[in-house]
């Protein structure tokens, strides 16, 4: 199974300018190498077989004869030493012009060329002296080393035995032009574009360029396979780089190191289904087809498993592309900054407008000195500022019951503290207990009726850690909190998306709320913001408290402690580790993978130094089971800002029928 990635090889070669022979042997030698890889697909640069600043030298017969003989060379070598597609630049002469041309070849013909478009003739450019843009062609075939072969603009590429496979092709400045040809190419169809460029590079061109391969890419959700000349092509008063680039639907796959002097060359496994997938969900792609007049001669071949592997029977296979283990968490520190500050305006832009439109309603919140509670109460505490209301407004509880540790009550108190709000301290324990002799339930199988609190809760200390197991013990105290915090007012959610996925949360306790800034941020994502705010925000006393939170064991504090709090409940020992479930998670919705490809998927990150296929299957499981079985909780969620592109609210994003069977 190859989960729809294909390989593909992008090559700035060593270039001998006006030597075509010289550049045949070179493109040669290196398809051997694609081979090696196991690519599928071949790009090379514009003109790369006889050099893109020959000028005048175009005009002599000589230098198109002997790229003509290359070609043919090139050609003949696709019969044995390169299974896949590949694009070879050249000047074609037909219709009593020259053409600068990208030929598409594979196993020993040509299936197709393709005309520039765009011919610059500005600044340093003077395309047009040389050659004739493509509106000037008038054939729609060329015999060529005696075969008939199509060429035009209108020419797209498909694997009849990997039909999500369809590429389109466009030459160097065909990008630079307000709607690029290849916009006509993705919207019939192609998935994969590429393109044979001669850029050269001045100061700030390389990241421009960049930007232009990683819009289109995401313009067109489409991959982008970008291939330029190299510094062999260097003459008189311009310098070629060889910049080569591979980008993904938005995404920068792959970029090379400009100026080598020998051959450069970017090797990348583009995911093709998650192309499919992302243009089926968005309806408006396929809307704006209609407004593509432009129609196009499809040309077939097999590739006969070229560029794709079996990855569900090896073990040791490895895809060339980086797969974050944290895709929620930029992994360039000034990224993740940026993200962070984005993400923490965007939770106090849309609770300041819940406030102001509810008025002067008191505001709660519970603060347990977790992580989530932290992270709304920090946001909360801006909202505040943000729109010139008085602290005293809101009202900061946190409620001990049987599972609060020292360093969690501690922290929470301080916090509070030391933020200037105005809170108090309830203990749930009282009213808990009480219930569950109402109840007459045995948490544990202690019985109730003829005892103390306080012998109670010397019992507890005592209960085995193979038997601190009692839903019903939980689940009172998280309700009396969210009943407490109900009664005082407006009250501000604290859970995350990653609980919603897995359903970890009590139904109307910690489930429900007025509003939740929080509702959608993996918890992955929740340490780096309360870590973010601490250190772009506060001073000490409060920067030391958040540091702390943000190290403090994930837990609901709601199970027995054992003696002296050595038995502190683990979320992630039950359901298991949140950077697996936020891996899971984003794939699943976002991308649409099935468990087979997130499996495969989470054996290409670091994650297989930490755990075992069978622990990656079994955590895999333990999510599919519990995403589907908890989205009655899913369904009833506050409202609560979107911040990024997973979400699950049943308002927007993610609707889904509460009692639907999970995959098997």
């Amino acid at each position: 199974m190859s989960f729809g990635f294909f390989r593909i090889a992008v090559f700035s070669p060593k270039l001998g300018l006006g030597d075509s022979d010289f550049n045949a042997s070179q493109t040669i030698n290196l398809l051997e190498k694609a081979q090696q890889q196991r690519c599928g697909l071949a790009l090379f640069p514009e003109l790369g077989i006889t050099g893109y600043t020959c000028a005048d030298l175009f005009h002599q017969n000589l230098i198109l004869e002997k790229s003509f003989a290359a070609i043919n060379s090139v050609v003949a070598s696709t019969r044995d030493k390169f299974n896949g597609i590949v694009l070879l630049g050249a000047p074609i002469a037909i219709d009593s012009q020259l053409f600068n041309c990208a030929l598409v070849i594979h196993k020993g013909s040509i299936l197709g060329i393709v005309p520039k478009t765009y011919l610059p003739t500005y600044k340093e450019f003077y395309e047009r002296r040389y050659f004739s843009p493509a509106i000037n062609l008038r054939s729609q075939e060329v015999v060529l080393f005696g075969q008939t072969i199509p060429i035009g603009t209108d020419l797209l590429f498909q694997a009849v035995d990997l039909p999500e496979l369809i590429l389109g092709v466009e030459i160097c400045e065909d990008l630079w032009v307000p709607i690029p040809p290849s916009s006509f190419q993705a919207l019939a169809g192609a998935t994969i574009l590429t393109n044979l460029s001669a850029s050269n590079d001045i100061v700030g061109k390389a990241t421009y360029r960049k930007n232009l391969v990683v819009g289109q890419s995401a313009r067109n959700m489409a991959v982008y396979a970008y291939a330029s000349s190299g510094v062999h092509e260097s003459t008189t008063d311009i310098v070629f780089g060889g910049h080569c680039i591979v980008a993904e639907n938005g995404q920068l796959l792959a970029e090379n190191t400009r100026f080598n002097r020998e051959d450069s060359h970017l090797f990348a496994d583009v995911d093709l289904e998650r192309i499919v997938n992302n243009r089926r969900i968005t309806g408006t792609w396929a809307d704006n087809s209609h407004d593509n007049n432009k129609s196009f001669r499809n040309i077939k071949f097999k590739l006969e498993g070229a560029g794709t592997e079996d990855y569900s029977n090896q073990k040791n296979s490895r895809l060339f592309r980086e797969n974050y283990p944290n895709p929620f968490v930029p992994s360039n520190p000034l990224e993740l900054k940026e993200r962070c500050d984005e993400i923490f305006q965007i939770q106090i832009a849309g609770l300041a407008k819940r406030l102001e439109n509810i008025g002067k309603t008191p505001i709660t919140l519970g603060v347990s000195g977790g992580l989530d509670s932290t992270l709304a109460l920090l946001v909360t505490c801006k909202t505040f500022e943000k729109i010139n209301r008085p602290y005293s407004g809101l009202n900061a509880i946190t409620m001990p019951g049987f599972g609060t540790s020292t360093r969690t009550l501690e922290n929470a108190k301080n916090l509070m503290k030391a933020l200037g709000v105005s809170y108090e301290e309830i203990d749930i324990k009282p009213l808990c207990f009480e219930e569950m002799k109402t109840l007459k339930h045995k948490p544990f199988g202690i019985e109730l009726q003829d005892i103390t609190l306080e012998k109670f809760i010397d019992s507890l200390k005592k209960v085995p850690a193979n038997n601190r197991h009692d839903l019903v013990f939980e689940n009172i105290q998280a309700r009396r909190r969210t009943s407490f915090l109900m009664n005082r007012g407006f009250v501000i959610g604290t859970g995350d998306l990653s609980e919603l996925a897995l359903g970890w949360c009590t139904f109307n306790a910690d489930h429900m709320s007025m509003y939740n800034p929080n509702c959608s941020i993996p918890k992955t994502l929740v340490k780096f913001l309360v870590e973010w705010v601490a250190n772009n925000s506060y001073q000490e006393p409060i920067r030391g408290i958040l540091m702390d939170i943000a190290q403090t064991v994930i837990s609901p504090e709601l199970l027995p402690l054992g003696e002296n709090e050595q038995e502190i409940q683990s979320t992630e020992t039950s359901v298991g580790p949140y950077e697996l479930h936020d891996f899971f998670l984003y794939h699943w919705i976002r991308n649409n993978f099935d468990q087979e490809k997130i499996f495969f998927l989470a054996t290409q990150t670091k994650f297989k130094k930490s755990y075992d296929q069978k622990e990656l299957r079994h955590w895999l499981d333990i999510f599919i089971q519990r995403f589907f079985s908890q989205q009655y909780k899913r369904s009833t969620l506050p409202d609560g800002p979107k911040v990024g592109t997973v979400s699950l609210s049943p308002r927007g994003d993610w609707r889904m029928p509460s009692d639907v069977r999970p995959p098997k």
